[in-house]
């Protein structure tokens, strides 16, 4: 289990200064520096390659580009967990699938409910249903021994699969009009990829040469340009042979080279230039609008629900089993921490209402109480809740 507490304490780490960032953002935000905090967000950067030209302000480089990366690995560890981790087989996924499920569909449903008499407004349905996992995983390392390894790989599973669902979703609800010749470009690429996989190329130039090509067709194409780092990482070969007969595993050494970067730059970078909430502009009547209570009540109230109330029909539906050495407060308390949506949510919540400030950073606020919220309750129910009898031998 080693590998699993590195992991986690990777993560903890990584939650830790994702609160930091958040922090700094809304400071400046609402210090006298907004206007430097803005014009940074806004500095537009430029790429050209002869007639191909790609301008876009900082802020998009950071959601459409730096994302990517950040895709790119769940695409890599959704890859090695299906293949041969902790989603490899029908036993090991049923309950965490099941509770995932439910932790999509429930927040959705509430989401949709309050905002059904609202054409825009219900664009954002999807920003309750996400999974912060290294706020998530943070929060139960600081819990040490008092939650078993079987509730903290259940989350792992659980925010894995959510985010699966996240791509899904993204691919289905959040395209814009799509550009004919750029998909082709794109699928013409994925083809090249599937080729070197399965003609055994070793280098990861020659792979990262082709996934560049396949970003840039993907940005232009209409689909999110984040769904490229997913269909890259499927790509990646999982097992390897060098010229001299060495066996490795690209996909594992990518996986293990992109975590600290991603945990440690890419996520902080993306939160720091969209927590960046205007309080000033905010009112007690802005908060009570459909979006941020859909959104509050999506990830506080839908989360849990879903999540726990999924896991308990699977249980006694004897299709899945308690988690070993837990009890069910702590399935509970573990459910409640699915609401701590922040960074995936935050990063629905631009695809649904394209940075527009439509709602006066209402919808990121509520993103970051429903979020904060689900971790302080999560972890005082876990923090006070007995061990499993098992659990204490």
């Amino acid at each position: 289990m080693n590998m699993i507490e590195g992991f986690i304490k990777k993560e903890s780490t990584a939650g830790v200064l994702l609160i930091i960032v958040t922090i700094i953002a809304i400071l400046l935000e609402n210090s006298s520096l907004s206007p430097i905090y803005n014009s940074i967000l806004h500095t537009h950067v430029e790429i050209r390659f002869g007639n191909l030209q790609i301008a876009k302000p900082f802020l998009l480089w950071v959601n459409d580009g730096m994302m990517a990366v950040f895709f790119f690995l769940i695409g890599l560890e959704v890859k090695r967990e299906v293949l041969e981790g902790h989603l490899s087989s029908l036993k090991q996924v049923a309950l965490p699938a099941i509770a995932a499920l439910g932790g999509m569909m429930i927040p959705a449903l509430i989401f949709a409910l309050i905002n059904q008499d609202h054409s825009f407004a219900i664009k954002g349905w999807a920003i309750p249903t996400a999974t912060d996992i290294a706020f998530a995983l943070g929060i139960l390392s600081l819990l040490g021994n008092r939650v078993p390894v079987s509730l903290k790989l259940f989350l792992m599973a659980l925010a894995i699969i959510d985010d699966l669902g996240a791509i899904v979703i993204i691919a289905l609800f959040y395209t814009a009009d799509l550009s004919t010749v750029s998909i082709t470009i794109s699928f013409i690429c994925l083809v090249i990829l599937f080729i070197m996989n399965k003609i055994g190329v070793t280098r990861k130039t020659a792979f990262i040469l082709v996934g560049t090509i396949l970003w840039v067709s993907v940005l232009k194409s209409g689909v999110h340009a984040t769904l490229a780092g997913v269909a890259l990482a499927f790509m990646i070969p999982l097992n390897s042979t060098d010229k001299d007969g060495r066996k490795f595993s690209m996909a594992k050494e990518m996986e293990h080279d992109l975590h600290y970067w991603v945990a440690f730059l890419i996520l902080p970078l993306f939160a720091f230039v969209n927590a960046g909430v205007d309080l000033k502009g905010i009112s007690l009547d802005d908060m009570l609008g459909t979006v941020p209570m859909g959104i509050m009540l999506g990830l506080f109230i839908g989360k849990q629900a879903g999540v726990f109330g999924f896991s308990w029909l699977a249980i006694k539906f004897k299709i899945a089993s308690l988690p070993q050495d837990s009890s069910w407060i702590q399935l509970y308390g573990v459910a409640v921490l699915t609401g701590i949506g922040f960074t995936m949510s935050l990063f629905i919540d631009s695809l649904a209402y394209d940075d527009t400030q439509i709602y006066h950073y209402a919808d990121k606020l509520a993103i970051l109480i429903g979020s904060f919220l689900s971790g302080i309750v999560g972890y005082l129910i876990l923090r006070f809740s007995k061990k499993s009898v098992q659990n204490q031998h």
